[in-house]
């Protein structure tokens, strides 16, 4: 199992650094409890996936995407993956990179939104 655990850090740790820029600036919003205290992870592993952000606490998942999770190959197997998650108890919040770049204050209020709804 150590080797196992091992090869999920070390994913995680490529995941991190081959980060969007997207993804970077939504983490620089959300890390360190930035989000009314929340707290968030980057590349976090749940179920055989890796999500791009996750809250723990609240079970949500924030998936930011880029262009080519529009073609129909890639929208087919995020619809298997997020039934995955869902199936885990985690909700899933899907962005794109322009979202993010152009309304990241919007993009934090819906997930700000997302996680009252989720309140204990």
């Amino acid at each position: 199992m150590r080797g196992a655990d091992t090869a999920k850090s070390q994913r995680a740790r490529d995941l991190r650094r081959a980060s969007s820029e997207a993804e970077l600036k939504l983490w620089r919003a959300l890390r360190g409890r930035r989000l009314a205290d929340f707290k968030f992870v980057r590349q976090a592993s749940i179920g055989p996936f890796f999500a791009d952000f996750a809250c723990r606490e609240r079970r949500l998942v924030i998936e930011v995407d880029g262009a080519t999770h529009a073609s129909d190959d890639q929208v087919a197997y995020d619809l298997r993956r997020e039934a995955v998650l869902i199936r885990l108890g985690y909700r899933v919040l899907r962005g794109g990179n322009l979202d993010v770049y152009e309304n990241l204050d919007g993009v934090l209020e819906t997930i700000l939104a997302a996680l009252s709804d989720q309140a204990g």
